[in-house]
């Protein structure tokens, strides 16, 4: 059979919708490649002995859904180099799929032939769902475009593709610009499924709020009211918000609400796990929460960013709730505690004192927090109070800024980047008279100076190494994805053939 591409809709998620002819092409024996197997059709699709490839580690390799389309279309293509294959995706595949659009132009570049076949979209099922007439005026935005496709407040507005919380959250943000807060939206999830479709109405600024969003989430915006396009008062309109709501956007909540949680869920008919707790068993979770805070923060997502700091918040509440239970602080006593401090070591801001600079300023900080410490008659060490439990590259980082306070400092990096070649070539030596203690001992060393030099050229080592431990990972996952595809186990490869599949997740960016 000449090589060709046929692209075919498996609707919005309920088998009983998949066009005759579509099930026949998927019944006639070319290869299937699946966009997705994460969809209700994929889970009949198997009961019913149909045998498929599907494309979902893509997404686990690439960063952005740019290049997760990009790379599903392109081992679509190539498949087909030599033989007709089958391209299957959720839905109408000229509707809101993105990989349908570069399928085809990369196979008319490369002179193979293409047909579409149609099937329901999930527009389909909405409108069906939600008692919605296309004719009377309807506009669609991706959610993941909103940066370039603007909604229109006139008519009714679809989104779609808003995958998960992330996205809601980041789909919140962009509609404000258009639609005020208190706006109401419909959610919609597996529209047209039976058993799994759920409907509900939020005002827009709780849209990532909803914990059952998912990838078969759409939203549909009503247009605005008179009241609303004249700039009224939303609940003069009838949309008022709930008690307390403005406080939030003030940021003036108080933390009342969650200490009672606490208290109520450490009281004598709460939650049995949460009794059990102890400063000592909540430990791990603190580690973790506040790593999660980082990973959001390397990651830039506000909404991700919002919720994690709420978790970190959630264990500072539960250590104070245990210690006012044994009398010995609570809540109140942390936030008194933490503002008079700030208040104590800016006294250039909060009194008369002058900084020429955020030097000085730190400077400051020491010797008011050594006066607080009572140490001022007896000078302490500088690099004193120095969490041991911190990770080993940010805590070097931190004693050498620290020695770098009180000048013990190269000038610039080049003096730093000197040590480094005079720590590696003590590592090849202690390597060739094969002292294994001061191989490790001249690593340490190199190490450190690895991270002095960081901090010279103002790179954070903690966030450096971070980022190419997950690039590694990425790029190992291509090689896992590649070896998958082969039908081969990492254990049966040459270290050849990895580093090649390696030097190409390299060459296409992971």
């Amino acid at each position: 059979m000449d090589k060709s591409i046929i692209i075919v809709g498996l609707g919005p998620g309920d088998p009983g919708m998949i066009p005759l002819r579509v099930w026949e092409v998927l019944n006639a024996g070319m290869p299937v490649y699946l966009r997705t197997a994460v969809h209700p059709t994929a889970e009949w699709l198997d009961r019913k002995g149909v045998a498929y490839r599907s494309l979902d580690h893509h997404y686990q390799q690439a960063d952005t859904f740019e290049e997760v389309y990009l790379h599903i279309a392109q081992e679509v293509v190539d498949a087909a180099g030599d033989k007709a294959v089958v391209y299957a995706v959720p839905g109408h595949p000229m509707v809101a799929e993105e990989s349908v659009r570069l399928v085809l132009d990369l196979a008319a570049r490369q002179g193979i032939r293409t047909g579409v076949i149609p099937a329901m979209s999930f527009l389909d099922a909405l409108s069906a769902t939600l008692g919605l007439d296309p004719c009377k005026g309807l506009h669609i935005v991706d959610a993941l475009q909103l940066g370039e496709q603007q909604p229109d407040p006139r008519v009714g507005t679809v989104v779609t593709q808003v995958y998960d919380r992330m996205t809601a959250g980041e789909t919140k943000l962009n509609l404000m610009e258009a639609y005020p807060d208190e706006h109401r939206v419909t959610v919609v999830r597996a529209a047209g499924i039976p058993g799994q479709e759920r409907v509900e109405q939020v005002p827009l600024y709780e849209l990532d709020r909803l914990p059952w969003i998912d990838h078969l989430t759409s939203l549909y915006i009503g247009p605005l009211t008179e009241e609303e396009e004249n700039g009224e008062d939303p609940a003069e309109a009838g949309q008022s918000r709930g008690a307390g709501e403005d406080a939030v956007y003030k940021c003036s909540f108080p933390l009342d609400p969650l200490v009672e949680v606490m208290a109520a869920l450490r009281a004598e008919n709460g939650c049995p796990w949460d009794r059990e707790q102890t400063h000592q068993s909540l430990k791990q979770y603190l580690i973790e929460e506040t790593y999660e805070v980082i990973e959001a923060l390397d990651e830039g997502q506000m909404y991700k960013i919002c919720e994690e700091l709420g978790d970190l918040l959630l264990q500072i509440a539960f250590h104070a709730q245990i210690a006012s239970e044994n009398g010995r602080f609570d809540m109140n006593d942390v936030v008194q505690a933490i503002t008079e401090k700030m208040l104590r070591r800016h006294p250039h801001v909060f009194g008369t004192t002058h900084v020429a600079n955020s030097q000085e300023v730190l400077i400051n900080w020491d010797k008011i927090k050594a006066q607080e410490q009572g140490e001022q008659t007896k000078p302490p060490s500088c690099l004193a109070n120095i969490p041991r439990y911190l990770p080993a590259l940010l805590r070097a980082e931190k004693v050498q800024a620290k020695a770098a306070r009180v000048g013990f400092d190269w000038p610039d990096y080049t003096g730093a980047l000197d040590k480094v070649y005079e720590e590696l070539k003590e590592v090849l030596q202690a390597l060739e008279n094969r002292q294994e203690a001061a191989v490790a001992e001249e690593l340490g060393v190199s190490s450190q100076h690895l991270v002095n030099l960081a901090r010279l050229l103002h790179v954070e080592a903690e966030g450096s190494l971070t980022g190419t431990t997950n690039k590694f990972i990425k790029r190992f996952q291509y090689i896992e994805g590649q070896a998958r595809q082969n039908g081969q186990e990492l254990s049966q490869l040459t270290l050849e053939q990895m580093d090649q599949w390696w030097e190409n997740a390299k060459k296409i960016k992971i």
